[in-house]
């Protein structure tokens, strides 16, 4: 098991909130042609809901079936157990209540081979992060008023 995660990439997850609960499954095939093209394994991939109470409710693969263009069954397997009842409480505290959400845990295959040299020569991560397009936008928008520029990695 060991040499196992010594082999992977840098793992990542999303929490994609759909307001009023907007799933469309439009985005399903382009997360397949990213698994297909070893560019990201999939390790943990929930849907849930949170309703208007504020509780959390997992759907199933089938509850989002039904617009005839792609069967989001295909996804049914990826659940390595990763994501637990804490990680659905931290989801919950960030979804509006009546919206859905995707919860997604996936390696980035693509950086495993520099991940894996890194690893071996010493390295060790110590600041990882996200830049929102919002904040990057507002950045460039700020850079061409000559205005102050917004912090965007203080704005996750």
């Amino acid at each position: 098991m060991r040499d196992e995660l010594d082999e992977m990439g840098p793992v990542d997850y999303l929490v994609v909130e759909f307001p009023g609960n907007r799933l469309t499954g439009k985005a399903f095939p382009l997360l397949l042609d990213l698994v297909d093209r070893g560019i990201v394994r999939i390790l943990d991939l929930l849907f849930v809901r949170k309703e208007l109470d504020g509780s959390i409710t997992g759907l199933s693969l089938s509850d989002l079936d039904g617009d005839g263009e792609f069967d989001p069954v295909v996804f049914s397997g990826a659940s390595s157990g990763l994501i637990g009842s804490d990680d659905l409480n931290d989801a919950s505290g960030v979804l509006e209540p009546g919206s859905s959400a995707a919860i997604l845990v996936y390696e980035n295959l693509w950086a495993a081979p520099l991940a894996r040299e890194l690893r071996r020569s010493g390295g060790q991560l110590v600041a990882s992060g996200r830049i929102p397009v919002q904040a990057l936008l507002a950045a460039l928008d700020a850079a061409e008023s000559d205005s102050e520029p917004a912090d965007i990695a203080g704005s996750n």
